[in-house]
């Protein structure tokens, strides 16, 4: 798996935004806190009932999203497991992305 800093990973959307497919994996109440633009909540319990849907985006960039990088990491290694092949973890969440790229949003 992949581990991309959010600075990495706001330079690779903005060449990939389009093949890419990304996932929050946080709890629905955490969303308040902000939320990446055309991102798919599929909170982290919840994969599991979700991977038949993932299967056709098994070869595509699959950004995986939580607070601060570690349920996003359990995730990534799970879908990498059952042949996902091009899984990417956002170090450290939404908490880096919040203080480094959009200072708008909220680190909790």
């Amino acid at each position: 798996m992949k581990q991309m800093s959010a600075t990495q990973l706001d330079e690779f959307l903005q060449q990939n935004r389009q093949e890419a497919v990304l996932i929050d994996v946080r709890e629905a109440h955490e969303l308040a806190n902000g939320m990446l633009e055309k991102t798919k909540h599929m909170p982290m319990n919840s994969i599991p009932e979700h991977v038949e849907e993932l299967e056709s985006v098994k070869n595509s960039p699959i950004v995986l999203i939580c607070r601060s990088g570690q349920r996003s990491a359990q995730v990534g290694q799970y879908l990498e497991q059952l042949g996902f092949t091009d899984v990417i973890n956002l170090e450290g969440g939404m908490n880096a992305w919040a203080t480094q790229i959009d200072t708008s949003m909220r680190v909790y």
